[in-house]
């Protein structure tokens, strides 16, 4: 950036000086310079007052020798390549009224000196870069700052209270950081606000009452915090309010009643803990183009609580309380592109006004009580949505045949039909669609053969599962080289399986209970393999000898045990009765129990354990899914039987896993409702944790695309408070040793579980912990295998290994090489499948977890951290545990378990109470009566709290009191006593 001696600069583009000829402003944006600044000679330029070289493309640092300008008022070099720290004799700059140097690489920590020169500075933005440390509290110098910018850096600490000096400020944005404690009171001050954006930080506490008074706020984001309590109802009153975003917080209460006074476009409030109805005044706001309120406990209705917007594109209410029916009227938001309403309780059927909504892309209806078929006789309805891209009718009560309109969706990716009652045959027509991602047509009712069109389609995921489809795979499937994952089980199919390499390496309960089929897949004959007629004729012969033998035998045993069964019902209640009132009421409830009834159930829901409801098998037995009379959803994990030395093996597991899970209550570890230790089958009962293990989304490229680097990082905080919780918290610790991703269960949300804890340990204090090698291989700390001893370094081991799969979507095998080489980029290190972190806040979470996740798989176990340092590196705002619940003692929990789940075939018999030794008055059928001091509090706390929530809406709605099968004055009896507090 040499001058020309020659020429007069005054005459140069972008050059102006004044009547003396000395250079007074200096405007090059977009110049495309190149180079850096420490060849510009700033004492040449004495009177310069503007000085402008953004998107100049200069690097390295800022110079000292700018400290020179002394008249400089406007300073201007935003969206460079600028690096290293501010000089400290930018404070000599004391007539600046504007400083950018937003969109840079400069790091270091904010000098206080500078906000003490700067009195005169109006706006300010240092945003997009690396600084450090906290804001400094003499900011509250800058009286007459407008416009504050210090986003998305690396700052901690807390927000300064002197910010409420800023009394002129309109616009304040501190998101992207890693600002701690709460939002200060004295952001009241600033009256004059427009926009107050602390988003993406660790903000903890409720939200300032004193917010009222900047009623002049046009957008206010608060998402991507820990705020708690309530919102305060006078955002009501905002009358300028266009975007307010609350989301991913621990808010609770009723929603504030915005757009009563204001043009609000955008209201985002998804996962938080919101109940109570809808906003009333939602249903006139006209103005709305986005809203997101999904995974909360929103009641109302559908068709009432909102009406027509014109100008709405994206509508997501999924997974609250609402009910009623789909309007017609949703048929005149036509610029809708998104619309969910999964996870409710909403029936009726789908209106034909849905037809009218032409650039709709998304459409997931899911998980409801919609009846009837599909519209689809009129041409104005699904057949005309021509964007469609994802459609979601699952788990709902349609029925009749699929109807044809629906393949006329040539751009759909997604279709989703599963668990309804769908009857006749699948259209070849549906080779028309552009499907790309998954086509799941699972749990119906459909018939016919399997259209080879469906060979013309791109998909990864193909499920046509638990129908009555006939005939053959097609073999052209073999060349449908996108798939990823099939599942052909319980039809009518024969014939050979295809043997594309999907096909091949599939599990064989992919083609499991159908008529015969064959083919190089485990478990099934070749299909070359012929049995003669005579052996068929043998065979036969033998079956009927052998059903007519067991026939008989049945027969014997259902006449004894009918005559026991008599006997005994005259020593006992009335069956109808008791069934009547057990049915009524929650099945868990120790204020209903009876173990006979809940193990008749568990067994009766899975028939007899029945392989269809197999959904998992681990090392000491298969888990289950069980659909209780209740409607509750449960997990049993049947312990395998076993055999000679085997035998000793499993029951020890079997209690250690009791023994431990009563011992422990935490947030992110699966939650353990009780077990049956006797009679036929042992199990135990766990909460059921809906979308799988970790391993199974990672080894699926579609559900591995959509979990984003935001929930990766959030479930190894969330695996990483778990194990916190165990090393710190129990005492004494205690260490799971079988950290994998295949015993990570994620829920709905996305939020992880520890689970599977049948070989886990209690630390013995003064001992030396000696142990077998056991875990899960490639995940086990190498010390083990040589000096056999037992520590919560190998946890921490575990971990690293798992930390690092998460980020890479697949398990890290070279573990030196990744470690050790410095040149490998991140994005050479990341999980391909989805793109690189696009905010600045979440690519360096992530580059810090990796890097961290290297020193805890050091080979020298001294030299990786422990749980509760690490819980601190990836969470410090939380590194206190996380212990959702309240910890009760082993004396308590004991017999706590026994009464929720001790599954005997025999009548309940008094219990010992643990506290004093003496009688507690058959406790197990009657609690009310108990008068043993321990138990009775935990009987009335489990009986209303088991299910989980501690607001007085989810306790109503877990003793079912909106269903009509107890009365509400009940209910409020049982809360008073339990007073939800004890399992939050």
């Amino acid at each position: 950036m040499g001058l020309n001696p020659l020429a007069s600069p005054c005459r140069w583009f972008g050059i102006s000086c004044n009547a003396e000829g000395r250079v007074m402003k200096i405007h090059l944006p977009h110049a495309s310079l190149g180079g850096n600044l420490t060849g510009l000679e700033f004492s040449s330029f004495g009177s310069l007052v503007s000085l402008n070289l953004s998107r100049c493309n200069l690097s390295g640092p800022i110079p000292p020798q700018i400290g020179s300008l002394s008249k400089l008022t406007h300073l201007n070099l935003s969206r460079n390549v600028l690096s290293g720290h501010l000089p400290p004799t930018l404070s000599n700059l004391t007539r600046l009224s504007l400083l950018y140097l937003g969109n840079n690489l400069i790091s270091g920590e904010l000098d206080p000196h500078f906000f003490s020169n700067w009195t005169k500075l109006r706006f300010l933005e240092l945003h997009n870069n690396n600084f450090t440390g906290r804001i400094p509290s003499e900011i509250g110098l800058l009286t007459n700052l407008i416009e504050l910018a210090i986003c998305n850096n690396l700052l901690n600490g807390s927000i300064p209270y002197e910010i409420a000096n800023l009394k002129h400020l309109d616009a304040l944005a501190l998101f992207g950081n890693h600002l701690t404690g709460p939002i200060p009171a004295s952001v009241g001050n600033l009256t004059r606000l427009t926009m107050l954006y602390l988003h993406q930080n660790h903000l903890s506490g409720p939200i300032p009452q004193e917010i009222a008074r900047c009623t002049k706020l046009v957008e206010l984001l608060l998402h991507y915090n820990n705020l708690s309590g309530s919102v305060p109802r006078e955002l009501a009153e905002f009358s300028f309010l266009k975007v307010l975003h609350l989301s991913i917080n621990s808010l609770s209460g009723p929603l504030p009643q915005v757009c009563r006074e204001s043009p609000l476009q955008v209201f985002t409030a998804t996962f938080n803990s919101f109940s109570g109805p809808m906003p009333g005044s939602l249903r006139n706001c006209m103005t709305l183009v986005r809203v997101r309120l999904e995974s909360n406990f929103l009641s109302g209705y559908l068709d009432r609580d909102f009406g027509i917007y014109p100008n709405l594109n994206y509508l997501d209410l999924s997974y609250n309380k609402l009910r009623g029916v789909l309007s017609p009227s949703w048929g005149s938001c036509v610029k809708l592109t998104l619309l969910k309403v999964a996870g409710n309780e909403i029936g009726g059927t789908i209106p034909n006004e849905l037809g009218k909504l032409s650039v709709l892309g998304m459409l997931n209806l899911s998980s409801n009580h919609i009846t009837g078929s599909i519209p689809g006789s009129i041409p104005p309805q699904l057949g005309k949505l021509l964007r469609l891209e994802d459609l979601d009718l699952s788990s709902n009560e349609l029925g009749g045949p699929i109807p044809e309109q629906l393949w006329k969706c040539s751009k759909l990716q997604n279709l989703v039909l599963a668990m309804n009652d769908f009857n006749g045959s699948i259209s070849p027509l549906i080779g028309d669609l552009g499907l790309q991602g998954s086509l799941n047509l699972s749990h119906n009712h459909l018939t016919g053969n399997i259209p080879p069109q469906i060979a013309d389609l791109a998909v990864e995921h193909l499920d046509l599962s638990h129908n009555e489809l006939s005939g053959k795979i097609p073999p052209s499937f073999a060349r449908m080289t996108s798939l990823t994952s099939v599942d052909f089980s319980y039809n009518e199919l024969e014939g050979p399986i295809p043997d594309g390499k999907v096909f091949l390496h599939s599990a064989p309960t992919a083609f499991s209970n159908n008529k015969n089929m064959c083919g190089p897949v485990r478990g099934f004959r070749p299909c070359n393999a012929k049995v003669s007629e005579s052996t068929v004729q043998k065979k036969s012969h033998k079956l009927w000898i052998i059903l007519g033998v067991s026939l008989s035998v049945v027969l014997v045993l259902i006449v004894i045990l009918l005559g026991k069964f008599i006997q005994s019902r005259r020593r006992t209640k009335s069956a109808s009765t008791r069934m009547a009132r057990l049915n009524s009421r929650n099945v868990f409830s120790v204020l209903n129990y009876d173990g006979k009834v809940v193990y008749e159930d568990i067994v009766k829901a899975t028939e007899g354990f029945n392989d269809k409801y197999c959904i998992g098998e681990g090392g000491t037995g298969r888990v289950y899914r069980a659909l209780l009379p209740t409607g509750h959803v449960l997990a049993i994990k049947k312990i395998r039987s076993s055999e000679g030395d085997e035998i000793e093996q499993t029951t020890a597991s079997f209690i250690n896993e009791i023994r431990l899970l009563t011992a422990i209550r935490h947030r992110n570890i699966i939650k353990f409702y009780g077990f049956c230790s006797s009679g036929p089958h042992k199990f135990l009962v766990y909460d059921l944790i809906e979308r799988g293990s970790l391993a199974s989304i990672l080894n699926d490229n579609g559900k591995a695309a959509r979990l984003y680097w935001r929930r990766r990082v959030e479930i190894v905080r969330d695996i990483a408070r778990a194990l916190c919780y165990m090393h710190n918290d129990c005492m004494p610790p205690i260490i799971h040793q079988d950290i994998s991703s295949q015993n990570i269960l994620l829920n709905r949300e996305g939020e992880a579980f520890l689970s599977d804890f049948s070989i886990s340990r209690i630390l013995k204090p003064n001992s030396s912990n000696w142990t077998a090698v056991a875990g899960t291989c490639g995940y086990v700390a190498p010390e083990l295998a040589y000096t056999m001893s037992l520590t919560e370094k190998c946890d921490v081991y575990s971990f690293g290994i798992l930390t690092l799969q998460v980020m890479m979507g697949k398990h890290p095998a070279e573990l030196s090489f990744l470690c050790s080489e410095q040149s490998m980029e991140l994005e050479d290190l990341l999980d391909a499948r989805l793109p690189p972190p696009a905010d600045r806040i979440t690519m360096n979470e992530v580059k810090e977890i990796v890097k961290q996740a290297c020193s805890f798989i050091d080979v020298d176990p001294n030299c990786r951290p422990t749980m509760r340092e690490v819980s601190r590196r990836e969470d410090p705002a939380h590194h206190i545990g996380y212990v959702e619940m309240e910890k009760m003692s082993k004396e308590a929990l004991v017999p706590l378990m026994m009464l929720v789940l001790w599954l005997m075939v025999v009548p309940p018999k008094v219990v010992a109470c643990p506290s004093d030794g003496g009688a507690c008055q058959d406790c197990i059928v009657d609690q009310l009566n108990c008068g043993c001091p321990l138990c009775r509090p935990v009987l009335h706390c489990m009986g209303q709290c088991l299910w989980g929530g501690s607001s007085r809406a989810k306790c109503m709605r877990r003793c079912n009191c909106n269903s009509g099968k107890l009365k509400l004055s009940d209910c409020k009896k049982c809360m008073s006593k339990c007073k939800c507090s004890c399992m939050a």
